[in-house]
């Protein structure tokens, strides 16, 4: 890849180099690099067209078709941001997005075009609905070559408080595109699937590891995701990457016997905790492909913390995969509630995938510390700069020399007093064999205190089992109530939506 490049111009390299070979399946058809640049040249002209001059910054109102896709390096072609929206998503948050990372344009398709009205109130749409290619000549402007640029802008889920911006630069993506191509031996041949929505950044590691190398980039229907073993199978998928509720999912349809999956190369989970059930289950079914954990805040470009898992599972005392060990080309650091280093603390970040800071400013507050080794840490305000650390809001432990993900530091709560940790119960309750997946959740009863409730999947059970498990534990610590779900509730990113088990616990139950 060229140092000086954007992410634009490494796809342009790569269809220089492979012309022919298959860059894009969507939605039936299968588009080559020379066609798929095409596409996206001419689609750059539409939107410098209707915008009147290259745009700022370009919304894409757009899923799983052909319009998403070229729409997101037309963005690149015309050196606008690309800013994903998704068309499942309420109008006004779409809108507000639009507003604050300072849209021009919004690219349209036939799933979007629902909602495009609603969006796209105070910015340009340019619909591309039914058979679109041929209507549009190239864009023959200049190339962009700013490195420095913001390649995209995603907003986090809400999973932590208030959605924020988050920009992401060419020069942030670059060195991590360029250690997974190596990591993961991406290449002419090498089919990645593509099961994430554009507004999860993991999707950028699905199409650019593959636009940047060669290989091709399958997008499966919503459907498609549903049956995760017929798909890998049917498409011929080499590398796979998907959240754990996934496996879940290919679970509960009894999908995942022994073998059923033996071409598949490389399996890679990330997004929430990968229990070690759910990997042995996938492992079991894919056993000739190498099994990967990774972790990595939207801030610090997608992924940063990486774990192989050997032939022999590890032993963690949550019974999670451990999330592994920091990439080579940054630095990680655990820091205790005063600033100094730990093997049980805050997981910190900095390096050249770090971010530079939030699209408001005033999220940055509390997010940045200054710190160097044997040093105390303190709190960095304003613009952070290149030595600062992020701060991910991740509880980690070193166990047997792995990192390995404790829970979010505002998952702790406190109950009659005393400091629980979620994740602790819910590793006691694991250890059911009915239970597949379980998640204990906060609520405040009637008499406003705070009492814990478990959530879980599988096969139902009596109370009294679970209740059997967590006895080991402090009485402050054990829940109140079992509850048994189908399947644990998920937000558009596909993680399990601890937030909404908990509205769903203190809902009033609908009068028949």
């Amino acid at each position: 890849m060229d140092p000086t490049g954007t992410l634009y111009t490494w796809v342009r390299a790569t269809a220089d180099a492979h012309p022919a070979a298959p860059a894009l399946e969507v939605q039936g058809r299968v588009l080559s690099y020379s066609e798929l640049l095409d596409v996206a040249d001419r689609l750059a002209g539409r939107l410098v067209e209707a915008n009147g001059r290259p745009p700022r910054a370009v919304g894409l109102l757009a899923a799983r078709s052909l319009a998403a896709y070229a729409g997101y390096l037309a963005a690149l072609r015309c050196g606008a941001t690309v800013v994903p929206l998704n068309p499942k998503f309420p109008a006004t948050r779409n809108r507000n997005i639009c507003i604050l990372s300072n849209v021009d344009v919004v690219v349209v398709d036939d799933e979007g075009t629902g909602r495009a009205a609603e969006v796209t109130s105070d910015v340009t749409s340019v619909a591309l609905l039914g058979p679109w290619e041929e209507q549009l000549r190239p864009w023959d402007g200049p190339v962009p070559a700013d490195l420095d640029a913001v390649a995209y802008t995603l907003f986090t889920s809400g999973s932590t408080g208030d959605p924020k911006g988050v920009s992401i630069r060419h020069r942030n993506v670059r060195p991590y595109i360029e250690y997974c191509v190596d990591r993961y031996g991406a290449g002419p041949g090498c089919r990645f699937s593509q099961t994430f929505d554009l507004t999860f950044d993991p999707s950028v590691f699905d199409m650019f590891v593959s636009w940047c190398s060669g290989a091709t980039l399958v997008v499966p229907q919503n459907d498609e995701i549903l049956t995760p073993v017929r798909f890998i199978n049917e498409r011929r998928i080499t590398h796979w990457f998907a959240v754990p509720s996934v496996v879940s999912i290919a679970q509960r349809l009894r999908m995942l016997r022994p073998g059923c999956m033996p071409d598949l190369r490389w399996s890679l989970y990330g997004g929430e905790q990968l229990t070690v059930g759910h990997a042995r289950a996938w492992a079991a079914a894919a056993p000739n492909s190498k099994f990967e954990n990774l972790y990595g805040p939207t801030e610090i470009t997608i992924a940063c913390v990486g774990y192989r898992v050997p032939a022999e599972w590890p032993a963690t005392s949550n019974s999670t995969v451990p999330i592994g060990q920091i990439y080579p080309h940054l630095e990680a650091v655990l820091l205790d509630e005063n600033g100094t280093a730990t093997d049980d603390g805050e997981l910190c970040v900095r390096g050249p995938q770090r971010f530079d800071g939030y699209v408001d400013p005033a999220h940055n507050a509390g997010r940045f510390v200054r710190y160097e080794p044997g040093g105390q840490a303190r709190d960095h305000d304003g613009t952070p700069t290149p030595d600062c650390w992020y701060r991910t809001g991740d509880r980690v432990r070193y166990e047997n020399g792995e990192m390995v993900h404790l829970g979010r530091l505002d998952d702790q709560i406190k109950v009659s007093g005393y400091r629980v940790e979620l994740g602790e119960i819910e590793s006691a309750l694991r250890a059911h064999p009915a239970v597949t997946d379980v998640m204990v959740v906060a609520v405040t009863g009637d008499d406003g205190v705070t009492e814990l409730h478990t959530v879980y999947t599988g096969t139902a059970v009596d109370d009294a089992d679970l209740e059997n498990l967590v006895a080991v534990l402090p009485s402050y610590m054990r829940p109140r109530g079992y509850h048994h779900r189908e399947a644990m509730p998920t937000n558009a990113n596909g993680k399990i939506d601890r937030r909404r088990l908990a509205t769903e616990l203190t809902e009033p139950a609908p009068v028949s």
